[in-house]
This record gives C-alpha cells, sequence and structure tokens, in this order.
C-alpha cells in the first residue's frame, strides 16, 4: 500500500479529538484532498466543519486506511461501527491508547492489517514521536502508516508489541515528567527570590530551548551537558544534587518510567 492507494480509495479517520484533528492537519497542509478523507465524530469542531472533508457521511466500501483515534472509553461502541470493514481489503492504523492488537483482529478478523502506533501530546505542534508496530498482516501497511504518521512528527518501528508499554513510560508519558519539569524548576527559581511569573518565563524557555538544540545539534546528550559545564563552576553545583545516584535524577527517573510502563501492562491485561 501507498499513499495513492489513499487518495484513490480514501481514508476514514474514526474520531477527529485532538490528535485526529493534528493529524488531519498534517495531512492535509500536505496535499491529502479533502475529498479523499472521510470523518466519523459524534461532535465535530468548527474547525473540523470547514476543512471540506466528508464528514458523518457513508464511508467507502473498501477504503484503504481506517484511521483508529477515538478515546479508549469510546473503543466498546466505536468498533462495531467499522467492523464490516474487515478482511484484509482495508487496513487499520491506531493511535488509540491501550487497545492492543489483538483486540482489532477479534472486531476486524485475523486478516485485516493491523498497525498500532503510539504517539505523544507533541504531535499537535508538529513535534511529536510515534512509535508503530504491526501485525503481520499489516507489515505492508507499515510505509504508509510511517508516511502519514510523519505529518505531525517523528516515527520508529518497534519490534515487537511488548516494547508498546516502554515506549508509553518514556514517550507518550514524558511530555507530562518534562512539563512538571517546567513547574518545579519555576517553583525553585520563586523559592530563591524570582517574581514567579519570571521564574516561569525562565524555566519555560529554559528547557524548550535545550530539546531544540538537543534535536538539532544530535549529539550526545551527555556531551551536551558536559560542554555547557565548567569546572567547580554554577552548574556542576547543581548537577552533583541532580546527578546523585542515590537521590538525584537517575533513579528516580528509573521508578518514573517503570511505574507508567508497569501501570500500562495492567491496563491491557
Amino acid at each position: 500500500m501507498d499513499l495513492t492507494a489513499v487518495r484513490d480509495r480514501g481514508l476514514v479517520l474514526l474520531g477527529c479529538g485532538k490528535m485526529g484533528s493534528a493529524m488531519l492537519r498534517g495531512w492535509l497542509a500536505d496535499g491529502l484532498p479533502p475529498a479523499s478523507v472521510w470523518v466519523v465524530d459524534p461532535a465535530p469542531s468548527d474547525w473540523l466543519q470547514g476543512t471540506g472533508v466528508h464528514l458523518n457521511e457513508g464511508v467507502p466500501e473498501a477504503p484503504a486506511l481506517l484511521l483508529v483515534a477515538v478515546k479508549p472509553q469510546m473503543m466498546a461502541e466505536a468498533l462495531p461501527q467499522a467492523a464490516r470493514l474487515g478482511g484484509g481489503g482495508t487496513a487499520v492504523l491506531s493511535v488509540a491508547a491501550g487497545t492492543p492488537i489483538a483486540r482489532f483482529e477479534e472486531v476486524f478478523g485475523d486478516g485485516t492489517p493491523v498497525v498500532r502506533a503510539m504517539p505523544n501530546t507533541p504531535a499537535a505542534v508538529g513535534q511529536g514521536i510515534t512509535a508503530i508496530v504491526a501485525n503481520d498482516p499489516g507489515q505492508a501497511a507499515l510505509d504508509v502508516a510511517e508516511a502519514l504518521l510523519s505529518a505531525v512528527g517523528e516515527v520508529v518501528r518497534l519490534d515487537d508489541e511488548d516494547q508498546i508499554d516502554a515506549v508509553t513510560g518514556v514517550s507518550g508519558s514524558g511530555p507530562a515528567y518534562v512539563f512538571h519539569l517546567i513547574e518545579t524548576l519555576a517553583a525553585a527559581g520563586a523559592a530563591e527570590g524570582l517574581a514567579p511569573d519570571l521564574a516561569l518565563q525562565l524555566a519555560r524557555a529554559t528547557v524548550a530551548g535545550a530539546g531544540v538544540l538537543a534535536l538539532e545539534e544530535g549529539a550526545d546528550p551527555a556531551q551536551l551537558r558536559r560542554d555547557v559545564t565548567s569546572p567547580n563552576g554554577t552548574t556542576q553545583a547543581g548537577l552533583e544534587v541532580l546527578m546523585d545516584p542515590d537521590s538525584g535524577l537517575p533513579p528516580l527517573m528509573r521508578r518514573t518510567v517503570a511505574a507508567a510502563a508497569a501501570r500500562a501492562r495492567e491496563l491491557r491485561a
């Protein structure tokens, strides 16, 4: 399957909330014709209604791709509505958290190509990273899934579905860790005498800027850290606290990611 098939046969988007809208914006900006997209969503946004896509109307008999982007709590109601698309002619791409490939195979049939994706919230601004993995019939659909998901950021491929839980702990939940870092860095600045608004501005820009630098440099983050750490200077003094092997960030982050990954395993059990 390639993107030509998506244009010719159509793409059905089941659910178009924040993540679905972010992806749709990217596709339309990349030149996917609105006439090639069918969206099924019970509460479409004003923006969605103005895109020119087919909205809540009859979908094609055999679209190239069904993209599932509904909330987990809506999955039980939404999937049976699309079950007739199973059988192999339509690939299923899911960005819904917590729903394993096996569940889609139950609904759509064993021969249905299924690609499971784990994006993260920066996809909403085109800066996400998404991990993808497929069942055996879905291997041929990985290229088109990657092409579509690249509209909202980077895409990586996993060797097996079990790795999704670790991905959830690192990049799926990771933005919340970074947001909390901004909160705590700002609070620490305020504790040292800065006005809270100024401390937040400094913390927000520092974390965002360091992230961009890490991406653009493409260097080992440990080397970037060393490059800004003068011997016996202020940064070293702070890092000695942060990098303490017993009470610093390394053991804390290990526990954080492990807890998120463990919860992800519980939710799919």
